[in-house]
């Protein structure tokens, strides 16, 4: 069985047939799925899903093109937020300087907030990482020593410095479509060197469709074709991957695993 830690289901290309897709992830032999926020205003819609699904939890928090749209909010905003039954994870939060939609400074500040947030439920943070290695890093770094939080790098596709970082501080590495693209090859050898212990897989759905669904809407269901070419990167037969990266997710993100051992009682 797989888990897509990471999707949309609000998003359009999925919200129309929410139960459809849903259906055929399960066909496709997933059997949890994380619907992840990205603004305050979307928290009633994606409770709703979850809610309405046994198998399907979801996050809290602003992603960093949202965060100068969200002005005035703090870390207890989101721990307010996040004692919801369904609520598995803080963000999906971080820095992007590749699009740069929100001043850096915001980003960071809003970012430090989440993993305060974090920190004092001990819910792991999505972190979204783009173009921004040497930040994230320090950020990471300084506020690990600060305290622990579990966390995620969502979406990998940074530099090995920013995966060592994160392993060093017992966090995971998710790895989404990403991996399957034909120009990927650099990524590859990065991922290659992260131990399979810290390795969750996700679709970003519906973004980033992995080969051979390139140009179509992504959903849950297809991530087994980034199971499938993650698995050859390890060198691992795929029904071994699959129940490696599924343990590792349940053992990141706890409440999920009480959430799941609930549904099936």
């Amino acid at each position: 069985m797989l888990v897509d830690s990471h999707c949309h289901l609000n998003y359009e290309g999925l919200s129309d047939n929410v139960q459809s897709v849903i259906e055929r992830a399960g066909a496709s032999g997933v059997e949890f799925l994380v619907c992840i926020c990205t603004k305050f205003d979307d928290v009633p819609e994606i409770r709703e899903i979850a809610e309405s699904y046994h198998n399907v939890a979801f996050t809290v928090g602003v992603h960093p093109h949202e965060v100068s749209k969200e002005a005035g909010f703090n870390a207890q905003t989101i721990v307010d937020l996040s004692k919801h039954p369904k609520v598995v994870g803080i963000g999906e939060t971080g820095l992007d300087f590749f699009y740069d939609n929100a001043p850096r400074e915001i980003q960071e500040k809003y970012f430090r907030a989440h993993i305060k947030a974090s920190r004092e439920t001990q819910l792991p943070i999505i972190i979204h990482s783009r173009e921004a290695d040497e930040l994230m890093i320090n950020v990471i770094s300084e506020e690990q020593e600060k305290g622990y939080f579990p966390g995620v790098i969502h979406c990998f596709s940074s530099s090995l410095d920013v995966a060592e970082v994160a392993v060093k501080y017992g966090m995971a590495i998710s790895l989404s479509g990403i991996i399957t693209f034909k120009k990927a090859d650099k990524l590859r050898e990065i991922v290659k060197q992260i131990p399979i212990e810290n390795i969750i897989i996700e679709t970003d759905s519906p973004f980033l469709a992995p080969v051979p669904k390139r140009g179509q809407v992504n959903e849950p269901s297809f991530i087994v074709h980034t199971a499938e070419k993650a698995a050859q990167i390890f060198d691992l037969e795929l029904s071994h991957f699959n129940k490696i990266t599924t343990n590792n997710f349940y053992r990141y993100f706890d409440k999920a695993k009480n959430i799941k051992m609930t549904s099936t009682c």
